[in-house]
């Protein structure tokens, strides 16, 4: 074998070798890695539960004292709308309150008054009672001594007549004492239903005041301006949007498991968040929600096994403490991936140890 031909065998067998070594980094790089076991990962986006501010009653917006992008809180008035009839109807409701009021106040006057008739009454039937009383011994009396015809007959008759005299005047003293009662009774009932009018007056003012008070768009929570969907001046129907808030409270990633993966997933679990916009940041976050039915079969695979795995929405959520001490970097609509230990005992490499922004 010459000289040359040895040199052409040497360099064929270097270049198999290399040849292998590269085939071999390429397997080492390419194959399913032993971490999928323990850490598995997916592409999501941050999304925030979305708030719309709505009016209840139709109207005019009278004015938005926020615009895009601010900062709300708990209780901060964002718009108002025109109240004005508002305000009118609720002046006649007050107005008619305070005519129930006095209408009670008028039946508990005659309630009193029915009461002082039915008293002088009763006084006056027992004032009749005595005087029925003695007509009565009178009467017995005369006849005794018209049978001894100690006096006349005249006189006998004559204290008959007073005594029959008194028994309808104690009859029409008991008459006039059950008429008072009566009267009691029916001012009573008075009193009773300008009480229920007073009720229902001040329900309705209540009802009116609500009104009033929802006419006064508030935020309910720590939030940011995401849309005015409104502007002053526009006539809106009932539930018609004036705003779009962003509930920073609530800040989570939604991303897809395969079956293998997401059925190891429990609620509580943690998660690492990396965005591709701070890719030099790690945020902490918890499995908030997994899903229970699979969600769809991937399109783009490399094999007819790949194709039936099913893919199930798990959604990551941070903690709302860590989102208000960071209130200026929450951002939603932002790529990034999640990362979720597969193995509750496995130890978090160093590139997805929690790194926040100061």
């Amino acid at each position: 074998m010459n000289m040359s031909h040895r040199k052409r065998l040497f360099s064929a067998l270097v270049l198999a070798a290399l040849a292998g070594i590269a085939g071999i980094a390429a397997w080492q790089t390419l194959r399913p890695g032993d971490d999928e076991n323990v850490i598995a990962r997916g592409n999501g986006r941050m999304e925030a539960t979305e708030i719309d501010i709505a009016t209840k009653l139709g109207g005019r917006v009278a004015e938005i004292r926020v615009g895009e992008g601010e900062f709300v809180s708990p209780g901060q008035i964002l718009a108002r709308m025109d109240t004005r009839a508002l305000e009118a109807e609720s002046r006649q409701a007050r107005a008619e309150l305070q005519r129930m009021r006095n209408a009670l106040q008028t039946a508990h006057a005659q309630v009193a008054q029915s009461e002082s008739t039915k008293a002088a009454a009763e006084a006056v039937v027992h004032q009749r009672q005595a005087e029925l009383t003695a007509a009565r011994k009178r009467h017995e009396r005369s006849q005794a001594l018209v049978q001894r015809h100690s006096i006349s007959r005249q006189q006998a008759d004559d204290d008959l007549a007073v005594m029959q005299s008194a028994e309808a005047a104690l009859a029409a003293a008991r008459a006039q004492v059950a008429a008072a009662q009566a009267a009691i009774v029916a001012a009573r009932s008075q009193v009773i239903e300008a009480q229920s009018a007073i009720d229902a007056a001040d329900a309705n003012v209540a009802r009116i005041q609500a009104d009033l008070d929802d006419s006064r768009l508030q935020a309910d929570r720590l939030a940011r301006v995401q849309y005015r969907v409104a502007e002053p001046g526009e006539v809106l129907a009932p539930g018609g949007k004036v705003l779009n808030l962003i509930d920073l409270t609530d800040v989570y990633m939604t991303f897809f498991l395969p079956t293998s993966q997401a059925g190891r997933v429990a609620l509580g679990d943690d998660v690492r968040l990396v965005l591709d916009a701070a890719p030099e940041y790690v945020i902490p976050a918890r499995v908030s929600f997994v899903a229970s039915a699979a969600q769809f079969t991937p399109k783009t695979v490399e094999t007819a096994s790949e194709r039936d795995k099913l893919m199930f929405r798990i959604r990551a959520r941070v903690d709302p403490q860590l989102l208000k001490e960071h209130l200026e970097q929450v951002k939603t609509g932002l790529p990034g991936m999640a990362y979720l230990k597969l193995a509750p005992d496995a130890a978090w490499p160093a590139s997805l140890q929690v790194n926040l922004p100061p």
